[in-house]
């Protein structure tokens, strides 16, 4: 682990705490020595980092310290967070376990993208779709007028609450509430004949109803671990 990573995650861990961390408990975490958590320490409060510590009681962070905010706008950190998803494809175990540290971190500064996931399994395909609005529409809660065709070819025009995408390598899945059938329904990107924001919102509605559905649907749907 890089010492610069290592810090932040003392940061991190200390933020977190309720109560004072032993150097003991944080060596542990970070699978280095104590010896290393006390030079990092030492290092992290001679930057002014607010760290108190006493021996046999152990660390404690001053309540309102924040990290460093990160130069990334709403659409570059969902970008991230996908990509960092995408890791899993790999099979490389230790490029993963890295790939969950950075999008934890990510979310510590940029929180707001739980509404992006990305499954672990399918077939590289293109798709000309962009859905750059369609993740602006998730985020601003702006309902979608959407033109569908199912996999029978039947259409249908439909308002759905965005709510979630899901990342395949073959397609892309938008998760809403919709209106005509009254419940959670996935939409492929790439059988959307047209969509359009709609100006109408559905403020303090969705949340639930995407926690309903992460707890009831998203592993039957998904079908991979998350970040």
């Amino acid at each position: 682990m890089a010492r610069t990573e290592r810090l932040f995650d003392i940061i991190r861990i200390l933020r977190a705490a309720s109560k004072p961390v032993l150097a003991a408990d944080i060596a542990e975490t970070l699978e280095v020595s104590i010896r290393t958590i006390y030079r990092d320490v030492a290092h992290l409060q001679a930057r002014q980092v607010p760290i108190y510590g006493e021996t046999g009681i152990g660390y404690v962070m001053r309540a309102g310290y924040d990290l460093p905010p990160l130069a990334f706008d709403e659409d570059e950190a969902e970008a991230i967070i996908v990509g960092l998803s995408l890791v899993s494809r790999t099979g490389d175990k230790g490029l993963w376990k890295s790939a969950k540290s950075a999008a934890r971190k990510l979310r510590e500064v940029a929180p707001g993208v739980r509404h992006l996931i990305a499954s672990s399994w399918g077939s590289e395909a293109s798709n000309t779709n962009d859905i750059l609005y369609i993740r602006r529409a998730i985020r601003a809660e702006r309902k979608l007028q959407l033109s569908y065709c199912d996999a029978d070819g039947s259409r249908t025009d439909r308002t759905v609450w965005p709510l979630a995408m899901i990342y395949y390598c073959d397609n892309e899945v938008l998760v809403s509430w919709c209106e005509m059938r009254a419940a959670v329904r996935h939409f492929r990107v790439d059988r959307m004949l047209s969509c359009t924001v709609l100006a109408d919102q559905f403020p303090d509605c969705g949340a639930a109803i995407l926690s309903d559905w992460e707890e009831n649907q998203k592993g039957l749907v998904v079908q991979a671990n998350q970040l």
